[in-house]
């Protein structure tokens, strides 16, 4: 694992973490946590599963924290700045591998990074994603590369039936449910480990 502090375009300091594959990189992903206001951080328990676990199935993971949340300087600045965040992970994590990125996130995370549709975004993986910061729509939601939400069945802020309706329209999207869970995903961690493995890695990797 390596320690980075990476620079948004709007000046603030970002801390991460990047761990990288012990053979072939198949794929690479970055991984964004829960709302900072609500105690999210990069060790929040979905973004710290997957970053210890899709190594090892060939993936490189770059995990952060938002501006004032962790390590990171700046103040929460709505969604919208914080998209400035995960442009610097996912242009770091790029240019490390040479592959499009997965954007990865969860709750709060998984909102911002529906703002994040450069050339370097391989797709998205939603999950649990509250669908509320405004521009979504016109930023991935209009994009034809790959989105999948993983949707508790139980969420508190955004259950599967309000998520199919907030993206009817939307290109390129699946909702897969997660059964039995809430928004909290407790219990359910490993099968969101298998459901953002199965995504990002190529088709026929296992």
């Amino acid at each position: 694992m390596t320690v980075l502090v990476l620079h948004t375009d709007d000046g603030v300091e970002i801390e991460a973490e990047q761990a990288d594959p012990p053979g072939r990189t198949l794929a690479a992903a970055v991984l964004a946590h829960p709302h900072p206001q609500m105690g999210g951080d990069r060790h929040a328990p979905v973004p710290d599963r997957l970053f210890s676990e899709l190594p090892a199935a060939g993936v490189a993971v770059l995990r952060f924290d938002f501006r004032g949340a962790g390590g990171s300087s700046g103040s929460f600045g709505g969604g919208g700045q914080e998209a400035a965040d995960m442009r610097a992970a996912l242009e770091r994590l790029h240019d490390h591998t040479g592959l499009p990125v997965w954007l990865v996130g969860w709750s709060f995370g998984a909102d911002v990074s529906l703002l994040v549709d450069t050339p370097a975004v391989a797709g998205w993986v939603c999950v649990t994603p509250p669908l509320a910061i405004e521009g979504i729509d016109g930023a991935a939601g209009a994009d034809e590369r790959p989105k999948v939400l993983l949707v508790a069945e139980h969420d508190q802020f955004c259950a599967p039936r309000a998520a199919r309706r907030r993206v009817e329209g939307w290109s390129a999207t699946e909702v897969r449910v997660v059964a039995g869970a809430d928004h909290f995903l407790a219990g359910a961690l490993t099968r969101i480990t298998q459901q953002v493995q199965e995504v990002v890695l190529p088709t026929g990797e296992p």
